[in-house]
């Protein structure tokens, strides 16, 4: 399909995430100016979402609720002003020079990495700051959001879905914040927090290295996680997690390691436990909904993995997605007692896709791609952004999916996400990061030309072009060939040996 052919939902979809980001862009500009008032000198990091808030650190001050309160107040005073936010170019040597007076060392070192020479910034009441995106004229359009603190750092709570509402409530998730953390510890043992980190790697020639090293550590975790299933004893393991996330690559390098532990691990597809077409129930927008729970036979899935459990000889269906129709034969299997069942499927962590399974039977693991790099402190890299590029790339290279189509989908794939996969990754047992410090300077290359085609005409110009804008921060990396044939980055550039490439 065309990207120019799109139905008003598809439109709508566009235009409302373009609103919820320059949202969230000016509330940011408004707490900077809040934190400069009362707290000046403190110096604040935007790490990563949580929920329908975002997650910052704060240095350079004791951070108490007591502060945050007052940070609030000031930022709803600053609303209360309606100040002007002006967009202005500067040089890049002028740019430079105002944020190294405001002790923004990430920032001069970012520019300093820039091609172009000069530098678009928002300024309000004397404070200026680059964001990569548009901004709200003045500071009266964002009335809408709270601060609550959260050792060690804060949140700032934005409205939900509809704009119009008010902040949405803060919801506790201990199990992800656990592995952000852990996310940036390694960040941290690998002196790679920002992209000009990852650019002076690169630019000393330690890229290989670097790539060597990010690949140990990640094997390291999937090992671990295989530790952790066989002393739990568990039967099947279920992964779950969002599109380009890496789970298929995930499961098979836990097949690998489960092993190593003299485990003979066999995996099931979901997929072949599609409904026939006809009895998929349809969506909002009156097509297959693929994504829900009822597009399964959950009831034969249930029967037969109990079955296979208590070691009997089951007939698994597969199912054909060119007919869309399970076909009339399927695969004969029987699973010992040393045998682990590997289940990949986006409601792996839903209890009613096993509910006949105790418990104590089950591992549950939840992969994502938590992006731990920041453009500067001031400039989070979402998480959504880096997967985006990852299914772009991916479905060029192996469905010659064109990248306007990848654009128009990705909208459908988030609602899918926010429905049946978020509510459900606190209940994991362990969060699996995919991410990996060097992959942005490695996709570069093959989404940077697709998203540069993308014309001013096109309703996706926007998304395109706010990618192209943190892309042309990156170097692009000429080490790829010390990428593992097995990495999850693999799955999405080519070159891996789990699918026989």
């Amino acid at each position: 399909m065309d990207g120019k052919n799109m139905d008003m939902k598809e439109i709508n979809d566009v235009r409302k995430e373009e609103e919820r980001r320059i949202y969230e862009r000016s509330a940011r500009l408004i707490l900077l100016l809040a934190l400069r008032d009362t707290a000046p000198g403190a110096k604040v990091r935007f790490e990563h979402s949580i929920g329908f808030g975002l997650y910052m650190t704060v240095s350079g001050v004791n951070m108490t609720s007591a502060l945050v309160r007052r940070i609030e107040e000031r930022m709803h005073s600053i609303v209360r002003q309606d100040l002007p936010i002006i967009k202005s170019r500067l040089t890049n040597a002028e740019a430079m020079d105002y944020f190294k007076s405001q002790g923004q060392e990430d920032t001069v070192r970012l520019l300093a990495y820039r091609k172009y020479d000069h530098f678009d910034v928002y300024t309000c009441k004397g404070l200026s700051e680059y964001f990569y995106g548009d901004m709200a004229p003045s500071t009266g359009r964002i009335d809408r959001f709270a601060l609550r603190f959260y050792y060690p750092g804060m949140v700032l709570l934005l409205p939900g879905e509809d704009l119009s509402g008010p902040p949405a409530p803060f919801v506790e998730r201990p199990k992800l914040m656990r592995a952000y953390v852990e996310a940036e510890a390694c960040s941290r043992i690998l002196q790679c927090e920002n992209a000009a980190d990852l650019n002076d790697i690169i630019t000393r020639g330690e890229a290989r290295t670097f790539i060597r090293v990010s690949e140990a550590m990640q094997e390291r975790a999937v090992a671990q996680i295989a530790e952790r299933i066989v002393a739990r004893g568990a039967r099947v393991v279920f992964v779950a997690g969002p599109s380009s996330s890496g789970k298929t690559t995930f499961a098979n390098r836990l097949s690998t390691q489960l092993r190593v532990s003299g485990r003979r691990p066999v995996a099931i597809s979901l997929d072949n436990y599609y409904l026939n077409r006809d009895r998929v129930p349809l969506g909002a927008d009156g097509r297959p909904d693929l994504e829900c729970l009822e597009s399964i036979d959950v009831a034969m899935f249930n029967e037969q993995l109990v079955e296979l459990l208590d070691g009997r000889e089951v007939e698994l269906p597969l199912y054909s997605f060119k007919t869309k129709m399970r076909m009339d034969h399927g695969i004969r299997m029987r699973v010992s007692a040393d045998q682990i069942l590997i289940v990949e499927g986006i409601h792996g962590l839903n209890d009613a896709l096993s509910e006949d399974i105790p418990a104590e039977y089950k591992f549950l693991v939840y992969v994502s791609a938590l992006t731990q790099l920041n453009l500067d402190c001031h400039n989070r890299i979402r998480t959504t952004d880096v997967r985006l590029l990852r299914r772009m790339v991916r479905d060029h290279r192996t469905r010659h999916t064109g990248v306007l189509d990848t654009l128009r989908m990705w909208d459908s794939v988030r609602a899918g996400e926010e429905k049946y996969i978020f509510p459900y990754q606190e209940r994991a047992d362990v969060m699996f990061n995919s991410s990996l410090l060097y992959e942005i300077a490695v996709l570069k290359k093959y989404a940077y030309p697709m998203l540069k085609s993308v014309s001013r005409e096109d309703p996706y110009y926007t998304r395109s072009r706010r990618l192209v804008k943190f892309l042309n921060y990156f170097l692009d990396c000429d080490a790829e060939s010390e990428i593992p044939p097995t990495s999850i980055l693999r799955e999405f550039i080519g070159g891996c040996t789990f699918y026989g490439e």
